[in-house]
C-alpha cells in the first residue's frame, strides 16, 4: 500500500488529492468539516506529475473552466456499503443538475433514509469529483456542506447553464 498526496490551488481554495496505489481516497478542501483525524491518511508528500496526481491536475482545471463536466479519474473512496450506495449515487447526478436529499433516498427504496443519505453525503471523501455540492434541500433551497456554503454556491454555479441563472433560489 503506497499512499501519497499532493496540494491543488483551485477557485475554491487549495485541494489535497490522497491517493492510495494510484487510485485516488480523498479530495479535501482546505477547510473542510470532516477532514481526516489521523494525519498518515494523507500519506506522504507525492510527485504531482505522477498519476493519478497529473490527471486530477488537469481535470480539476478543466473543470474549474467550464470545459470538463464529467471526471475521468481512478476512485477507491472508503466507507461502509451504504455510505458507497450513496456516494455512487451522487456520482449519476448529471452535471449542471441536482437532486434532494429525499430524491436520493427514494432512489436507495427508503424516503426515509433521507437523514442518513445526508451524513453519507457529508462524509464524502472525493469532494468535487463525486459531486455531493449537487444535494440540495426538497424546496430547492441550499442546506448543509462540508465545505461550506460559498464554495456549494460557486460550485453549482459554475455547472448551471446560462438560462438559468435568471431563476435561480440562491
Amino acid at each position: 500500500m503506497t499512499r501519497s498526496h499532493v496540494v491543488l490551488p483551485s477557485p475554491i481554495g487549495d485541494l489535497t488529492v490522497v491517493a492510495e496505489d494510484g487510485a485516488i481516497t480523498h479530495l479535501l478542501m482546505d477547510s473542510a468539516k470532516y477532514r481526516p483525524a489521523d494525519p498518515d491518511v494523507l500519506g506522504d508528500a507525492g510527485d504531482p506529475a505522477g498519476e493519478p496526481f497529473a490527471a486530477a491536475a488537469v481535470q480539476l482545471a478543466a473543470y474549474f473552466m467550464g470545459a470538463l463536466t464529467q471526471f475521468d479519474l481512478p476512485l477507491a473512496p472508503r466507507g461502509d456499503d451504504f455510505h458507497q450506495r450513496v456516494w455512487a449515487l451522487l456520482r449519476e447526478i448529471p452535471y449542471g443538475e441536482t437532486r434532494s436529499y429525499g430524491d436520493l433516498a427514494r432512489a436507495l427504496g427508503d424516503r426515509n433514509l433521507a437523514q442518513a443519505v445526508g451524513t453519507a453525503n457529508g462524509r464524502n471523501p472525493i469532494a468535487v469529483v463525486v459531486p455531493c455540492h449537487r444535494v440540495i434541500g426538497a424546496d430547492g433551497s441550499l442546506v448543509g456542506y462540508a465545505g461550506g456554503l460559498d464554495r456549494k454556491r460557486f460550485l453549482l454555479a459554475l455547472e448551471e447553464p446560462a438560462a438559468a441563472e435568471v431563476g435561480r433560489l440562491f
